[in-house]
C-alpha cells in the first residue's frame, strides 16, 4: 500500500498591492514537486507589511498548523515569513512541537535535516543571548539610576491633603473626595488610614 505524500502549507507575502506573489508561489510549488510534496493550501498575504504583528493568511496558516492539517510549511525567504528573529523563533518552536517541519527556499533550511536543527539551535541561542544582553543593560541603567538618586517607578500622585480632610470633615464619601481632589478613592484611601493610624 502506497504511504500517502507528506502535506505541504505555501506561505508567501508582498508588501504591496502591485506586487504579487506568483513568483514565489511557482518557486515554491517546484520545490515541493521536486520534493514530492503535496501541496495542500497556499496562505498568501498581500499588500501586508512583514513588520505587522497581525497577518490574516498567516495568522490562519498558524490555526491550521494547530489542527495539523499539514506537516511542513514551505516559505520563500525567512523575511517573507517573520517580521523579527524572536517572531521567527516562536512560530519555529511551535511547528518543532506541533512535529511540523520548516523549510526557507532562498536560506537552504529545512528543519527536518541535521543542519537545518543545527541552525534552528545557532538562532535559538543568539536570540537567548540578545535578551540577556537587554536584561544586564536594563539592569546597568536601573542601577545607576538609584546611585544618582533618581526615584524610579510610577509617580505618586499628589494632592491638596487638607481639602480631602475638610470634605472628610464635610460628610463626603471617600470617592466623592477623590473625584473632587483628582486622585483615586485608593489614594485618599491610603492618606486616611495613615492619618488615623
Amino acid at each position: 500500500m502506497a504511504t500517502a505524500s507528506p502535506r505541504a502549507a505555501l506561505y508567501c507575502r508582498v508588501s504591496t498591492d502591485d506586487q504579487t506573489t506568483e513568483n514565489q508561489e511557482r518557486e515554491l510549488q517546484r520545490y515541493c514537486e521536486a520534493r514530492g510534496l503535496d501541496v495542500i493550501e497556499i496562505y498568501a498575504d498581500k499588500g501586508v507589511s512583514g513588520a505587522k504583528d497581525s497577518r490574516p493568511r498567516l495568522d490562519g496558516m498558524m490555526q491550521d498548523a494547530r489542527r495539523r492539517r499539514f506537516d511542513t510549511v514551505v516559505v520563500w525567504k525567512f523575511d517573507r515569513f517573520a517580521r523579527s528573529t524572536q517572531h521567527l523563533l516562536t512560530a519555529l518552536q511551535e511547528f518543532r512541537d506541533l512535529g511540523i517541519d520548516f523549510v526557507s527556499c532562498s536560506e537552504g533550511i529545512d528543519t527536518s535535516s541535521a543542519m537545518g536543527k543545527m541552525v534552528f539551535t545557532f538562532l535559538a541561542a543568539v536570540a537567548e543571548f540578545e535578551r540577556e544582553l537587554i536584561r544586564e543593560r536594563v539592569k546597568a541603567g536601573l542601577d545607576r539610576a538609584r546611585d544618582q538618586g533618581i526615584i524610579l517607578g510610577r509617580p505618586r500622585a499628589g494632592f491638596d491633603v487638607a481639602t480631602a480632610l475638610r470634605l472628610k470633615r464635610e460628610g463626603l464619601g471617600v470617592r466623592r473626595i477623590a473625584k473632587r481632589v483628582g486622585v483615586s478613592a485608593s489614594t485618599v484611601q491610603r492618606m486616611l488610614s495613615g492619618i488615623n493610624a
